[in-house]
C-alpha cells in the first residue's frame, strides 16, 4: 500500500444518512471491556468525553435523524505530550466548538490535526469549526471526491491521502488506513499502537447491532475487509465501533459475521 507520513506543525449540512447501530445487549466478556469506557471526563446535554486508556479517549456527540432518531455518535481522541489528534469530529458545529474548548482551554491540548474516517455527516459536520481554529484536516481521497461533489466546501478536509497516514502526537505516531470498502466506498479505520486502540468508526458494528444504514455500502465487500483489519492488528485490546459502546476484538468478529454473505 502506498504509505504518507505527516508530521504537522503546531499552527498547521450534509444531507447523508447517519450509519446508526440498534443497540443490543453484550456478552460478560464484552461487557468487562466496556468498563473501560465508564471513566467520563466531561458530560453536556450534547457531548460525554470518556478516558479509555492513558492516551486514548472517546468523544461521543448526538445527530437527528429521520430515519433512526437521536444517534450516538462516536470518535476518538489521541493525546501525547498536550497535543491532541481528533479522529471524527462531533455531529454537528455546537458540539465540535465544545470539544475543542474542552481540548484546548481545559486540558491544554494543542490540537494538531482532525481526521475524517468517512464522508457522512456523523464524521465531519464540525470541520469548519476546526478550520476556524486553524486545525488542518486530513481523509482519504476517496472521501474529499465524495464531499465536493456534494458542493458543501465548509466540509471538505484539507488534506488527503491514498492508503496510510501516520501523524505524529508528541513523540507517538498514530495511524489511520483504507482497508476496503464496507460502510462506505471510502471508510477508514485508525489504530494507536502503543495501546492496540482501535478506532472503527462506522465500519465496525457494537455487538448486538443490526445492519444500520446501508445506503452507500458495499455489502459483499464488508466482512473480508473488516477481516484484513483483524489480521493486520492481532493484539487489539480496545474497539471504538461509529455508533454504541466500546469494546475488544469481539466487536471484529460480530461485524464480520453480521455482514458475512455465506452466513
Amino acid at each position: 500500500m502506498k504509505k504518507q507520513i505527516i508530521t504537522v506543525s503546531i499552527l498547521a449540512g450534509l444531507v447523508f444518512a447517519s450509519c446508526q447501530n440498534k443497540p443490543g445487549s453484550q456478552s460478560a466478556a464484552a461487557a468487562s471491556k466496556d468498563i473501560l469506557a465508564q471513566d467520563t471526563v466531561y458530560q453536556s446535554e450534547t457531548l460525554v468525553i470518556r478516558k479509555l486508556s492513558d492516551h486514548t479517549f472517546q468523544h461521543i456527540s448526538y445527530l437527528n435523524t429521520r430515519d433512526f432518531g437521536k444517534v450516538g455518535c462516536n470518535g476518538m481522541i489521541v493525546v501525547n505530550d498536550h497535543e491532541a489528534i481528533v479522529f471524527d469530529t462531533p455531529a454537528d458545529k455546537e458540539s465540535s466548538a465544545e470539544l475543542i474548548r474542552y481540548l484546548a482551554e481545559t486540558m491544554n491540548y494543542t490540537i494538531k490535526g482532525v481526521v475524517a474516517t468517512h464522508f457522512h455527516a456523523d464524521c465531519v459536520a464540525g470541520l469548519a469549526e476546526f478550520h476556524e481554529k486553524q486545525v488542518p484536516s486530513y481523509a482519504n481521497e476517496r472521501t474529499i471526491v465524495s464531499l465536493k461533489n456534494s458542493g458543501d466546501s465548509a466540509a471538505v478536509p484539507q488534506n488527503g491521502f491514498e492508503d496510510v497516514l501516520e501523524l505524529s502526537v508528541g513523540d507517538e505516531i498514530v495511524s489511520a488506513r483504507f482497508f476496503g470498502q464496507g460502510h462506505t466506498k471510502d471508510n477508514i479505520i485508525a489504530y494507536y499502537p502503543e495501546e492496540n486502540v482501535l478506532f472503527g468508526g462506522c465500519l465496525i458494528k457494537e455487538l448486538d447491532a443490526g445492519k444500520g444504514n446501508l445506503e452507500d455500502a458495499n455489502v459483499s465487500a464488508w466482512s473480508e475487509t473488516v477481516r484484513k483489519i483483524k489480521q493486520e492488528y492481532p493484539d487489539v485490546s480496545i474497539v471504538i465501533p461509529g455508533h454504541g459502546k466500546t469494546g475488544g476484538a469481539q466487536l471484529l468478529d460480530y461485524t464480520i459475521q453480521l455482514f458475512d454473505p455465506g452466513a
